[in-house]
């Protein structure tokens, strides 16, 4: 309902990408560098976080970002000691790595497919042993994760505040072992907090009657599936916006989820905001008009 939890005072999201999913896309794959990509990991993958704040906060523009992060864990310096440069070539260490290409990709051959068989795609149906030679070879996601040539952050924390005071956070750390996108909004009436990957949320109100403290009421969304692209449609999202895109096209009325075109230019100054912020260790003003 409208104003269920009163006025927002504080957006907070996370964004916990997997170990499996970091690896393949952020540090050998080809979101891994910003010159080659054109895109930092924060807009790379947590575009879609900053648009959740925009459209939250619709009408309310940014004022303000902060940001720090950085790229602490996978760099050459950290890797173990006698690691090889390929999982499958000169690694003694492979058999016991989290990181090992072979684990990642050869025992999970489905996982993740459109990334790492793209190079023999003209085969049709590569066999194992054409995977194999592939990653001992010419394909990057044979490459030891910590001697890459990836130089997007692992780890980065956003503070927005936006024009009428209320402030938001987004938390995105790459390595996790359970990939997961979590919201809490606080507003001055209660709270609405869920986990994308629960596919479910919780709606508390303020109660102060004798015997409670607050009223819970849990949504269950009955969502199942892959919630990250490694297999097919993100929890059904992107067929959604298809569906909003072809509604637009004719003239139907869009759904509650379609952003405003300000929203989403503000999604982006949010995030071109932080990773200047991060860059130049100063809070950055949002501007635009």
């Amino acid at each position: 309902a409208q104003n269920a939890i009163g006025q927002v005072l504080n957006i907070q999201t996370t964004e916990h990408i997997s170990y499996h999913h970091m690896a393949v896309a952020f540090i050998r794959g080809k979101w891994s560098n910003r010159e080659r990509s054109g895109s930092s990991l924060l807009m790379a993958k947590c575009c879609h976080d900053m648009d959740l704040l925009a459209w939250m906060k619709s009408g309310v523009a940014p004022r303000a970002v902060s940001s720090f992060g950085g790229l602490m864990y996978f760099r050459p310096e950290r890797s173990p000691a006698g690691a090889g440069t390929r999982c499958l070539v000169d690694c003694p260490l492979e058999p016991e790595c989290l990181y090992s290409a072979k684990k990642h990709y050869l025992d999970h051959p489905h996982r993740w497919k459109y990334y790492v068989w793209q190079p023999l795609e003209h085969i049709g149906e590569p066999t194992m042993e054409q995977k194999i030679e592939s990653l001992k070879h010419s394909s990057p996601y044979g490459r030891c994760v910590w001697k890459c040539d990836n130089d997007v952050v692992d780890h980065q924390s956003v503070m927005v505040e936006f024009a009428d005071g209320s402030t938001a956070t987004h938390n995105m750390v790459g390595g996790a072992a359970r990939p997961a996108r979590s919201i809490h909004i606080l507003g001055t009436h209660g709270g609405i907090e869920g986990v994308f990957e629960d596919s479910r949320f919780v709606v508390r109100h303020i109660d102060p009657r004798p015997g409670h403290e607050y009223s819970e009421e849990v949504i269950d969304l009955h969502v199942s599936g892959d919630m990250h692209g490694a297999f097919d449609g993100h929890g059904g999202g992107d067929l959604r916006l298809v569906e909003d895109f072809v509604r637009v096209l004719r003239g139907e009325a869009p759904s509650l989820s379609t952003t405003t075109l300000d929203d989403s230019i503000n999604g982006h100054l949010i995030g071109f905001c932080a990773d200047r912020a991060m860059e130049e260790k100063r809070v950055v003003e949002v501007t635009w008009r």
